[in-house]
């Protein structure tokens, strides 16, 4: 029988193999383009195996950004010579033995990847020395091959020095940015493990200047003093919160003080660092309300997951995670943010006094160095938390709601503006106008889950002239404003009759209000833009425009009224457009400005 190909005129050809299994060089070099894209990863990669190696100190010093070298030392436990020659291996890892262990890693560097991969694409010398070793060991690597395996005499620990990074991979080294660049990237990312690891002193030099020098601190509040400063500091307030597993601990900025610019979000979770964007918008929509859309507060968020329900092994570099329940997650970050910002600890204050440290736990170290050692956690059960409140001693003012000398509040009104009364702890003063603003705000978006508030119907309804957009604009919301309050009706050439008005204070300009408000929905507002939905738009600005304005004066039953109102709400310590409604003056400050 003749064949296919033979019919057609040919023969049928035998194929070449064409798959093969690649050399570990190669297969080496194309793990490094995952893991090893410019200087930064090379770092990340050595401070985190010297983090698991239980080093309480490391040394990071560069050469022109990294590119020319790299050099991290650490006084942990080191390796003996059959350890160190295996860590060159691919997927050669102390940190792991099962697939099951991936579930619960507590490790930074667990992939077995990441010397192999540095060594494939440079010059690099290991020198180390295990426990109980009377001699260490150096070995030195070209490009992947080993060149040379020495004694070395030098205390326990290891120190990782990489040179002349891509090399022999020209192609990549043209991708490398600028060593100011470069340098920028490590200080950034040491920065970041500094702060997973308050317990832990890190040095960076680049070409032979200081970067960062951070002795091991006592918490993390001390170690952000050590590289922002007391100001800084100053500005932040305790997040502590747990639900269903989980906890979240960290420092978020107060909302008078968040800025313009750069913001700085850190997420950690078990103790490592990572990326998400959805979390880093929970945190935004916590603040919501509270600032304006143009600031950027800090956050320093430390999440302890329960085990099975968070993949770290998701990512080349481990900068990205996987949670089981996103949703979930994001829902408890918001909620916890949101609550932070109801206490008295996140009101504007005229104290100088930096928010109470937040104590960390360390997680024990294996009884097996080989096992090395867990990163330092920032996580405390609700009774060790509630202690440490306790202990904050002259600054427990930050963290428990304001107490007052006795049951009938005595409040003066000063300039016609700012309304004060006495703390036991000292002064408070709030901004009639904000404080009211937080007060209609809130009443609306209560009244709106509610189908709205009644307005006050008028024996003589309001004419208003508006503009086209403006009258077009009436129009198309109707049914919200309606809800509250303004029943408003169409009478041709752009006027509106206005039948119905909210009334939300004896010095109400209703008119005034109205006009402002179609005025500024068409012009559009800094205020509104971080609502959620067109409901808390409205809401928002009806509480700027209808709230008691500065310079009116108030008798005793209104200043109280303001007062009891304000306590009542969710967020009773900021306005919706990012400022305070109160600001706090403590007997601690009192006394030191007298001198006391």
């Amino acid at each position: 029988m003749l064949s296919v190909f033979t019919l057609l005129g040919c023969e049928k050809k035998v194929m070449p193999r064409t798959i093969e299994v690649l050399p570990d060089s190669v297969a080496n070099q194309i793990a490094a383009g995952e893991i090893v894209e410019r200087p930064v990863s090379v770092v990340k990669e050595l401070v985190e195996n010297a983090l698991d190696a239980g080093a309480i100190r490391i040394d990071v010093d560069l050469e022109r950004g990294g590119k020319q070298r790299i050099c991290v030392t650490d006084d942990g436990v080191g390796m003996i010579r059959e350890d160190a020659l295996i860590s060159l291996d691919r997927h050669a890892t102390s940190k792991i033995r099962t697939a099951v262990d991936l579930k619960s890693i507590n490790t930074l560097g667990f992939r077995g990847e990441a010397l192999p991969s540095i060594a494939s694409v440079a010059r690099m010398t290991i020198d180390t020395r295990g426990e109980g070793e009377d001699v260490g060991t150096r070995i030195r690597i070209n490009g992947g091959t080993i060149v040379g395996v020495d004694e070395s005499p030098r205390r326990r620990g290891t120190t990782v020095e990489v040179r002349n990074l891509f090399f022999n991979a020209p192609a990549r080294s043209k991708f490398l940015k600028v060593v100011a660049a470069e340098t920028r990237a490590v200080s950034e990312v040491v920065t970041t493990l500094a702060l997973a690891n308050a317990s832990v002193g890190f040095t960076l030099k680049s070409d032979n200047r200081v970067l960062l020098d951070l002795q091991p601190a006592k918490d993390l509040t001390a170690r952000i003093i050590a590289i922002w400063g007391r100001e800084m500091a100053g500005t932040l307030v305790m997040l502590v919160s747990e639900s269903d597993g989980m906890q979240v601990r960290g420092l978020i900025q107060r909302p008078d003080a968040a800025e313009n610019g750069l913001r700085r979000t850190n997420l950690f979770v078990n103790g490592r660092p990572f990326r998400d964007r959805s979390l880093a918008s929970a945190i935004d929509r916590g603040y919501r309300t509270t600032i304006s859309s143009k600031v950027r507060p800090w956050a320093f968020v430390y999440l302890h997951m329960p085990p099975g329900s968070v993949d770290i092994n998701v990512h080349p570099a481990k900068a990205e995670v996987r949670f089981r329940s996103l949703t979930l997650v994001e829902n408890f970050i918001e909620k916890s943010i949101r609550e932070c910002l109801s206490t008295e600890a996140s009101s504007a204050t005229f104290d100088t006094q930096i928010v109470p440290p937040l104590p960390m736990s360390t997680i024990r170290k294996s009884a097996d160095p080989k096992e090395g050692s867990a990163q330092t956690a920032f996580f405390l059960s609700a009774d060790e938390t509630k202690e440490s409140y306790l202990d904050a001693g002259s600054q427990d003012e930050r963290i428990s709601e304001v107490s007052f000398t006795e049951e009938s509040i005595r409040l003066w009104q000063v300039l016609n503006t700012y309304v004060l009364a006495e703390t036991r702890d000292g002064i408070i003063i709030i901004d009639q106008h904000s404080a009211h603003e937080r007060i209609l705000f809130e009443k609306l978006m209560n009244a709106f889950d509610e189908g709205g508030q009644t307005g006050q119907r008028l024996l003589f309804p309001l004419t208003v002239k508006l503009s086209k957009a403006e009258f077009q604009e009436a129009e198309n919301l109707k049914g919200i404003l309606n809800s509250v309050g303004f029943e408003v009706e169409g009478f041709g050439g752009n006027t509106i009759i206005v039948h119905a008005v909210p009334d939300p204070h004896p010095y109400f300009d209703p008119q005034r209000c109205f006009c402002d408000m179609m005025e500024e929905l068409v012009e559009g507002s800094d205020i509104t833009r971080s609502a959620k939905n067109q409901h808390e738009k409205i809401a928002m600005m009806f509480a700027c425009k209808g709230a008691i304005k500065a310079g009116q004066t108030m008798n005793e039953s209104e200043m109280q009224a303001l007062f009891d109102q304000l306590f009542a709400t969710e967020l009773p310590h900021h306005d919706v457009h990012g400022r305070p409604t109160i600001v706090r003056l403590g007997k601690n400050e009192l006394e030191r400005k007298f001198r006391r």
